[in-house]
């Protein structure tokens, strides 16, 4: 550790997480690392607590014994006036009803980073939307500050009358400095007895639910497998959405060009393997999934949503269609699929951009200097009061 300030972080998280949310604390926390004393507290013992440990990260486990266990505030509690932290960010849901709990009886600023539109979280589950979205909606009102991932999160929020100047906008990033881990095309394809052959591989991972709109792929495979056949289509994942997906790619009679690979617990295999990069989603902030692929080179199509223009160069690094337009993607896909030249041309132009603009370090450098904005804030207003 190199920390060049005495201010000590808190980070609280679900601990569940498998997603963007797990990748993005995990690349920040160990970037802040390196500037302050920071540490994080999950609730459940899981990959996000095995991934962390890891990363070398200061982390350790406040188990509830389930959702509504509320003890945790009073172990928090003494938790944070006995390391005597300067602030406590949140990360999800489950934190932020947590968080709001604890604001009562901590006198500390208490910030929640925005990592997805909250009223779509819990999107695939009637009782998780009617219970939790509301919760988790009346928790947010209570924070002191708020960090949107992108400046149309920023916009949401303040659209939903969130105080424009209590929100900050960061965009993630990402370890650009750690040699990637991932076996080679040929050996992670026959782990799925899929043979790739000289095949162009188009490639989709995350969650299999509503939000994230597969349908939409798997039309426009389809499409694309109308006029050419030496194409096939990963996606990796699980969710709620697995069973009608599964049942629509047998429907159409395409099992034996879309395959359903599950959880892929190495990502950047994954990566490594499929030559183009498709995320079609209907709401994103600014989603980790495209940054990892970038990271080998891989061009991307995507929804135009959340901050993804900032990454995506339409027509340079990649393409940008719009939500459900399976038709622009299948002629997307196309156009790579044709011309290797311009895979590699635009993957290694999409790396660049990353490389250069979306770092992890950039990314804890601009949160150390918004913690430093609120403390000062509160210095001022305690002189204030005396």
């Amino acid at each position: 550790m190199d920390i060049v300030n005495d201010m000590k972080v808190l980070h609280l998280i679900s601990g569940g997480d498998t997603g963007g949310a797990k990748t993005h604390v995990i690349s920040l926390v160990k970037e802040l690392d390196r500037l302050i004393d920071v540490n994080i507290i999950c609730f459940i013992e899981d990959v996000f607590y095995e991934e962390a440990l890891e990363a070398g990260i200061d982390i350790q486990v406040s188990k509830q014994s389930r959702r509504t266990d509320l003890s945790i505030i009073k172990k928090l509690r003494d938790e944070i006036e006995e390391k005597n932290y300067d602030i406590i960010h949140c990360h999800g849901a489950r934190a932020n009803f947590i968080g709001m709990l604890l604001a009562r009886q901590v006198d500390r600023p208490f910030i929640t980073t925005i990592h997805s539109d909250y009223r779509l979280d819990f999107k695939d589950s009637f009782y998780k939307r009617m219970i939790y979205t509301p919760l988790n909606s009346l928790a947010l009102k209570k924070f002191h500050y708020y960090i949107a991932i992108s400046d149309t999160f920023k916009t949401m929020l303040v659209e939903r009358n969130f105080k424009e100047e209590k929100i900050f906008t960061v965009y993630n990033g990402i370890d650009i400095d750690t040699p990637l881990d991932y076996v080679p095309r040929e050996q992670f394809l026959s782990r799925y007895d899929i043979l790739g052959d000289l095949k162009v591989i188009i490639g989709i991972m995350g969650r299999l639910d509503l939000v994230k709109d597969h349908e939409t792929f798997i039309k426009a495979a389809a499409n694309v497998l109308e006029t050419k056949k030496d194409i096939i289509f990963l996606i990796g994942g699980t969710g709620k959405d697995e069973g009608r997906l599964k049942a629509l790619v047998q429907d159409m009679g395409l099992e034996e060009h879309i395959y359903f690979l599950g959880f892929v617990q190495e990502p950047y295999s994954f990566f490594n393997a499929i030559d183009v990069n498709v995320l079609t989603s209907i709401s994103e902030s600014f989603p980790y999934v495209l940054m990892e692929g970038a990271l080998l080179k891989k061009p991307a199509i995507s929804t135009k949503v959340g901050g993804i223009h900032r990454l995506i160069d339409d027509g340079i690094s990649g393409y940008l269609i719009d939500v459900g337009d399976w038709k622009s993607l299948a002629k997307d896909i196309l156009l790579l699929a044709e011309d290797r030249s311009k895979i590699e041309s635009m993957g290694e132009n999409l790396y660049e951009t990353v490389r250069i603009n979306f770092s992890s370090r950039k990314m804890a450098q601009e949160h150390y200097k918004i913690y430093e904005k609120i403390l000062e804030v509160r210095r001022q207003n305690h002189e204030d009061n005396r």
